[in-house]
């Protein structure tokens, strides 16, 4: 049997345990994962491109696991009451192939991401940030926000969108958040200015320049996570030149991510060597750090193994015949047969 979790399984996880407490342990699965790097078989995510968006697998396995993630980038998708990113994940077992959990992953990446944008900041930002600029308000902005606000320590959250409703929404949903201070700017050089932390979550599917050199200060920290697939950027190539620029998995990164504007030999650190102690991150408080994320299929590993874990302990979930439970496994064929003959048979 396989353990099915969906949207509402993931909503009640979420209810029990607070989306802050959620995030916070996510973090920690996903810091715990990349920090045994080396155990597990790494291969670039596969993409089929359109003209209107990207359908992607997402493979990865350790001596006990394999999993993979089904997602797709739509930034057009609004117009049709769609998400722009839908997903769900199978996690299998390595000695048999049988798969024991097929979960949601929309609600799940959204989670993940920020929780991995927190790990990043953890190890590259100054101890001290407290402000954050915040690009791009559409549907990862919430859980960008709410984690950085209880999982660092953020303060002042300075928001900008090209759609002011967006804005708006964004402000509504973290009305009531706890010492909290959250500004409306009408530019995005209004927004990072004094930042600390600057993360840039658009969702165009188009080489842009969001941030652009004028706009960075000296000891700031870059998220940029827009920036995911190729022909899609954010930040400008001068800003990537100025700062130590850190990755996931520098072939899936030098593809997707901003670091596509670069030459081949432009110098990225692999995350995880910070985590593991094996690279150093900020050298000095005044150095301007970027984590150019891309998102990279150890997150959702670690996440789906996490929220299978949740659900597990509060007993959610329901056990589906995904894969058929044979009398004899190498007779696939009376699977098929009608019941009576089936039972006929089985008492012969």
């Amino acid at each position: 049997m396989t353990t099915l979790l969906t949207t509402h399984d993931v909503a009640a996880i979420v209810a029990a345990h607070g989306l802050p407490e959620v995030l916070r342990r996510m973090e920690a699965a996903i810091t715990a994962d990349f920090r045994r790097w080396s155990e597990f078989d790494k291969v670039p995510r596969l993409a089929s491109h359109s003209s209107v968006g990207v359908i992607e697998l997402m493979p990865v396995a350790d001596a006990e696991h394999y999993a993979f993630k089904y997602v797709n980038g739509h930034p057009g998708n609004a117009r049709h009451g769609l998400p722009t990113v839908m997903a769900f994940g199978v996690i299998a077992d390595v000695a048999t192939g049988l798969p024991r959990l097929l979960g949601e992953l929309t609600l799940t990446t959204a989670m993940r991401t920020a929780a991995t944008s927190v790990m990043a900041a953890r190890a590259l930002a100054r101890p001290d940030a407290r402000t954050m600029a915040l690009i791009g308000n559409g549907a990862q902005s919430e859980f960008q926000a709410i984690a950085f606000a209880h999982l660092l320590g953020i303060r002042r959250l300075r928001l900008y969108d090209v759609d002011a409703t967006a804005t708006a929404k964004l402000m509504r949903n973290l009305r009531g958040q706890p010492d909290l201070e959250i500004v409306s700017c009408a530019s995005v050089a209004e927004a990072v200015r004094g930042a600390d932390i600057v993360t840039t979550v658009t969702a165009d599917k188009r080489r842009a320049a969001v941030l652009l050199p004028a706009m960075v200060e000296p000891g700031m920290h870059l998220n940029a996570v827009g920036g995911d697939c190729p022909g899609k950027t954010e930040v400008h190539p001068e800003v990537l030149q100025r700062a130590s620029v850190f990755v996931e998995y520098e072939p899936q990164s030098r593809i997707e991510g901003d670091v596509q504007q670069m030459a081949a030999d432009f110098p990225v650190t692999e995350l995880w060597r910070v985590l593991s102690g094996a690279a150093p991150g900020r050298v000095a408080a005044d150095a301007v750090t970027m984590f150019d994320s891309v998102g990279f299929a150890l997150e959702d590993y670690a996440a789906l193994r996490l929220m299978g874990e949740l659900a597990a302990g509060l007993g959610l979930g329901q056990q589906v015949d995904l894969i058929p439970t044979l009398r004899d496994p190498r007779d696939l064929y009376a699977e098929l047969l009608p019941a009576p003959v089936l039972r006929q048979l089985r008492r012969a």
